[in-house]
């Protein structure tokens, strides 16, 4: 998402300093990037100090990993990127009295026991469970942020961001959409957790960057849903797939995560009222989108 969105701010004339430790992601994803003259890049882990950075207007905060499948083997980084990061980042807005957007989750909502989410609903979620690492990390950024917004007065804003594909993704992410089209394309059986019922909300990057854009352009401080309310069946998507890339695959089935959320839909009342905003690109043309990337990640002739 970083890299979409330095290529928006970019689009729209702004200068972008991007901060990455790449421990999710890589420099390949911005390397066209280093020939602009309002582009910088720097190596940097946002949970230490940062020296001196010049004037800034906007501080964009998505430094976390986010990948349920590395959830055991990166709790520390997670733990101290959404506590000691965002703490050392809402600094940088406060003491250069920028605009600060905090990146959140719908992980934030747990299993929810309401559905679709609204922006109101408190969540369920197990703080001592496989997700919690993150779930809660998550949550106690965005406390922090609010905190810097009542007592610091920081001009805030908090998107809590849904289920999210598009190009540039890892290929070994561990979300599904990377999951199951890899599998298809190398002609290997798709893996379903569960029975495939549990739902997810798809949402295509371009929107999803919309989206933060306009929410960071506004004058809302609470947090507010990003995401594509379509939502599917995680046996379905994989069917689509499949189809969409004409494999050969089998669809198997293990056993679902302990945690893993039953239903997720958000609920954009919000979005759409104070930002004019609503998904634009529909699975299908997303999907394909991404088909295109993945193929030639994993060198699949077209």
């Amino acid at each position: 998402m970083g890299s979409h969105l330095c290529r928006k701010l970019l689009a729209e004339g702004h200068r972008v300093l991007c901060m990455d430790n790449f421990v999710s992601s890589s420099e390949r994803n911005v390397h066209e990037l280093l020939e602009n003259p309002r582009f910088e890049l720097k190596h940097h882990d946002v949970v230490d100090p940062f020296g001196e950075l010049g004037e800034l207007e906007f501080v964009f905060h998505l430094a976390s990993p986010a990948s349920p499948a590395r959830f055991l083997d990166l709790a520390e980084e997670i733990a101290r990127v959404n506590s000691l990061g965002t703490w050392n980042l809402l600094e940088v807005a406060r003491n250069s009295r920028a605009r600060f957007l905090l990146a959140s989750t719908s992980e934030v909502y747990g299993n929810p026991e309401v559905h679709p989410q609204p922006e109101t609903y408190w969540g369920n979620v197990n703080p001592v469970g496989p997700r919690g690492v993150y779930d809660e990390a998550k949550r106690f950024a965005e406390a922090m942020t609010m905190a810097y917004h009542r007592y610091h007065k920081v001009e805030t804003r908090i998107v809590r961001i849904f289920n999210t594909y598009g190009e540039r993704m890892r290929i070994e992410d561990g979300r599904a959409i990377p999951a199951f089209m890899s599998q298809a394309l190398r002609g290997e059986n798709v893996t379903v957790f569960g029975d495939g019922s549990q739902t997810r909300s798809v949402c295509y990057v371009s929107d999803l960057i919309d989206g933060i854009f306009r929410l960071m352009m506004s004058d809302y401080a609470l947090p507010v849903n990003i995401g594509n309310p379509d939502e599917v069946t995680m046996l379905q998507l994989a069917n689509e797939i499949v189809e969409l890339t004409g494999s050969k695959s089998k669809i198997v089935f293990k056993e679902l995560p302990q945690d893993d959320p039953k239903v997720r839909q958000p609920d954009i009342t919000k979005a759409r009222e104070l930002l004019s905003w609503k998904a634009k690109i529909d699975r299908k043309e997303g999907l394909e989108a991404t088909m295109v990337y993945f193929k030639r990640k994993l060198g699949v002739k077209a």
